[in-house]
């Protein structure tokens, strides 16, 4: 007879197993799938105590085991008992990690297109035919693009379909005109259609775009809603035409709905406990649209990093300004990092996110995060002029995914060439989806970039007590001694020191009531002979730069080694030996109000444009009228931009003989051909700028004659370079007084 299989009850009532093998052993035992391997593997100690084992339970195989020999036997009746772990305590242990990335995406959204069809516009429709494209080629997704087959659970992403936004969604932040408008499009003949893109700000139309808006705006919503309601853990929205520059009014810069505020606006009316939504803006312009849309509202915090030189770059708006922070119950929910110039790279953003995104998130604590991702700022956009590498944008990403519980929507918005959004796009998949970052190579800020960052933590420290500088304020505020700013005590002294030393005196220039202010009191400054001598050398420049030792942990610094960094002054004394006329022009960052209080300031873009007048003024009442057949124009720091103007709006070129600028960190300056278009030869070949080796002006092929004659200096602070160029520049004005 033979003998009983065993059971259950035979396995617990036989003696106890006691394997107490080595953590070697363990190791060695197991295999990838977690099943033990065969005895004949394991180590001596261990397979004798199964043998004895084996020997006391009498195991005979039952025919579906005939094969297995009665260690392996005993190994699978183990394994039987053994629990294992469900898919449903791996989704309590990890209830978001065990969700999918979504992604929502529509090949009808291709649609949207120029009517020219030899047009190729820079928001092309193949911009989401390519990043869908490079998710499937990476394995992301398995789905035709088409949608045609039925989604698969292998797919390691969760497909959110399109919808078409409703008009009640809409109007959550647009006007009813604006969404009358686009209702007449699909109806509207090819010359009509032609007509409203030659009139439009930026922005074309054909009888699809309206049916593709709604797509694009309602596919944002639904990836929105997808990860709000937990179906995915994150998600990202290749949509198209982008939104963030639609205002509430009009379609604008290639947007036509918001996608993002609409998006934003539902979620938080159809879901009360969404108290706070963070939308981070990285497209190379600024959201100009959703900065209106919330302005008021402290529901959204909006954070846009952007590139804006001085309002100059698209949208041609001040509004992008980091001095704009809000209104109403929105102050200090608008946060803007304005870019003075192109050329931005991967640790400038890091450095960004670093010292002032990061920070106010945590504190501001979103309950969800929705990123306007343009990727126009990517390396190879020749439109952004920026380079920003995919493992950037995917630093970023990852940085974000900390917050709001990992909620966070990703939603494409502009970004124009078609291999740098596939690539960006995909990395920032790849990162929501759980791979780490790829390693940064670029981890050092520039300069120009750790200026305006340092500039925005002081406009928003009145807001976020996560921001620095706090602690001045508060002393100023304390103290009831009237403190003074200090770039106005040291023009004082500029002044008290050009005048006992050469006679220079202040010339007067009216000026409105609102523009009283000791900043303006000695402004400009001339020898006794500038209007009477042949040769007048005119010399407007930035403020002096302060060089100092800050006291070991406090706000002061050490006086008695701070130095006053005066770099036009070589040029006044140049000039003054060689009995030339001098005018001297300060070019302050701030202006100081009269009934100024103190307290810590930005720099204000306003005076570059009081400058601008102030200079005009300057011609008109006192160069003009002087005696000089040879003037010389020297620009340092924003002065530059002062002098340019200057000759490009007033008759200068007859009598100036040379034009010289020193620039450090800001951006190329040109002359403005309006009223002569022939100023762009004249400036070419009467200039020389000098700016520091490493600007960006030198990455550029070939630049225009409206920007001078660049000569590179190993040096990159202003006065340095001031210093190192000083004998080329003053050999260049002397050939030309000469010639």
């Amino acid at each position: 007879m033979a003998p009983a299989l065993v059971d259950d009850a035979q396995m617990h009532d036989a003696p106890p197993l006691n394997l107490q093998p080595t953590p070697n052993a363990i190791a060695a035992s197991a295999s990838p799938e977690g099943e033990l391997r065969d005895p004949a593997n394991l180590p001596t100690d261990t397979g004798d105590v199964l043998s004895n084992r084996i020997d006391h339970l009498n195991i005979q195989p039952r025919s579906g085991y005939a094969k297995l020999t009665p260690e392996q036997f005993l190994r699978r009746r183990a394994n039987a008992i053994r629990p294992k772990a469900s898919t449903d305590s791996y989704n309590r242990a990890l209830p978001r990690s065990s969700l999918r990335t979504g992604l929502c995406y529509d090949v009808r959204m291709r649609f949207h297109a120029t009517l020219d069809e030899e047009d190729v516009h820079p928001e092309d429709p193949r911009r989401i035919h390519v990043i869908y494209q490079a998710l499937t080629s990476a394995g992301l997704t398995k789905l035709p693009e088409d949608g045609s087959k039925p989604e698969n659970e292998d797919d390691l992403m969760l497909r959110i379909k399109a919808r078409e936004v409703t008009e009640e969604e809409v109007l959550l932040v647009h006007t009813p005109d604006h969404w009358r408008f686009l209702t007449t499009l699909p109806d509207l003949d090819k010359a009509s259609l032609l007509d409203l893109t030659l009139t439009g700000d930026s922005v074309f139309y054909n009888n699809q775009s309206f049916t593709c808006a709604k797509l694009s705006c309602g596919g944002t919503i639904e990836t929105c809603k997808a990860v709000w309601n937990g179906q995915v853990k994150n998600a990202i929205a290749v949509v198209r035409p982008p939104g963030h520059h639609a205002e509430p009014h009009k379609s604008m810069g290639f947007c036509l709905f918001n996608n993002v505020a609409v998006a934003a606006r539902v979620i938080r009316q159809s879901n009360p406990e969404c108290k706070k939504i963070m939308i981070l803006d990285w497209d190379v312009h600024h959201g100009n649209g959703t900065q209106t849309a919330f302005y008021e509202d402290n529901s959204v915090l909006y954070v846009s990093l952007h590139r804006f030189e001085g309002g100059t770059f698209y949208p041609p708006y001040p509004d992008g300004d980091l001095t704009y922070c809000g209104e109403g119950d929105g102050l200090g929910y608008n946060v803007n990092i304005p870019w003075a110039t192109g050329g931005i790279r991967d640790a400038d953003y890091i450095y960004a996110f670093q010292r002032v995104v990061m920070p106010i998130a945590y504190e501001y604590q979103p309950d969800l995060v929705i990123i306007s991702a343009g990727f126009d700022a990517a390396a190879g956009d020749k439109i952004g002029e920026c380079f920003v590498t995919p493992a950037g944008y995917a630093h970023m990403t990852h940085m974000l995914m900390s917050l709001a519980n990992g909620r966070i929507a990703v939603c494409l918005e502009g970004g124009y060439n078609l291999s740098s959004i596939s690539n960006s796009a995909l990395a920032v998949a790849r990162t929501l989806m759980g791979e780490p970052p790829e390693p940064l190579h670029d981890v050092h800020a520039s300069p120009k970039v750790v200026e305006v960052v340092n500039q925005v933590i002081i406009q928003q420290s009145k807001y976020w007590k996560c921001m620095e500088y706090k602690s001045i304020n508060n002393r100023l505020s304390a103290n009831k001694i009237k403190a003074r700013r200090l770039h106005d005590i040291i023009r004082q002294y500029q002044a008290r020191a050009l005048f006992d030393t050469h006679g220079m005196i202040p010339l007067l220039v009216v000026r409105p009531s609102q523009l009283v202010s000791p900043t303006f009191e000695d402004q400009i400054l001339a020898t006794p002979n500038y209007d009477k001598a042949d040769t007048l050398i005119v010399i407007v420049h930035d403020s002096a730069d302060l060089l100092g030792v800050p006291e070991p942990g406090k706000d002061t610094v050490q006086t008695h080694n701070s130095f006053v960094m005066d770099s036009a002054k070589a040029f006044i004394e140049w000039a003054i030996t060689e009995n030339f006329g001098a005018i001297d022009v300060n070019v302050p960052k701030y202006v100081t109000p009269s009934d100024e209080e103190g307290g810590q300031r930005v720099a204000n873009n306003g005076v570059n444009d009081d400058t601008n007048t102030l200079m005009l003024q300057l011609w008109d009442n006192y160069i003009d009228l002087s005696d000089a057949d040879k003037i010389v124009f020297i620009g340092i720091g924003e002065g530059c931009r002062n002098v340019l103007n200057l000759i490009s709006l007033r008759d200068c070129v007859n009598r100036a003989v040379a034009c010289i600028s020193f620039i450090s960190r800001m951006p190329l300056c040109a002359v403005n051909a309006t009223r002569d278009e022939n100023i762009g030869y004249w400036y070419h070949k009467h200039s020389r700028v000098y700016a520091p080796v490493t600007h960006d002006a030198f990455q550029a092929r070939k630049l225009k004659l409206k920007y001078g004659v660049i000569e590179g200096i190993p040096e990159d602070d202003l006065d340095s370079l001031v210093q190192a160029a000083y004998p080329h520049a003053l050999a260049f004005i002397k050939s030309k007084l000469s010639g």
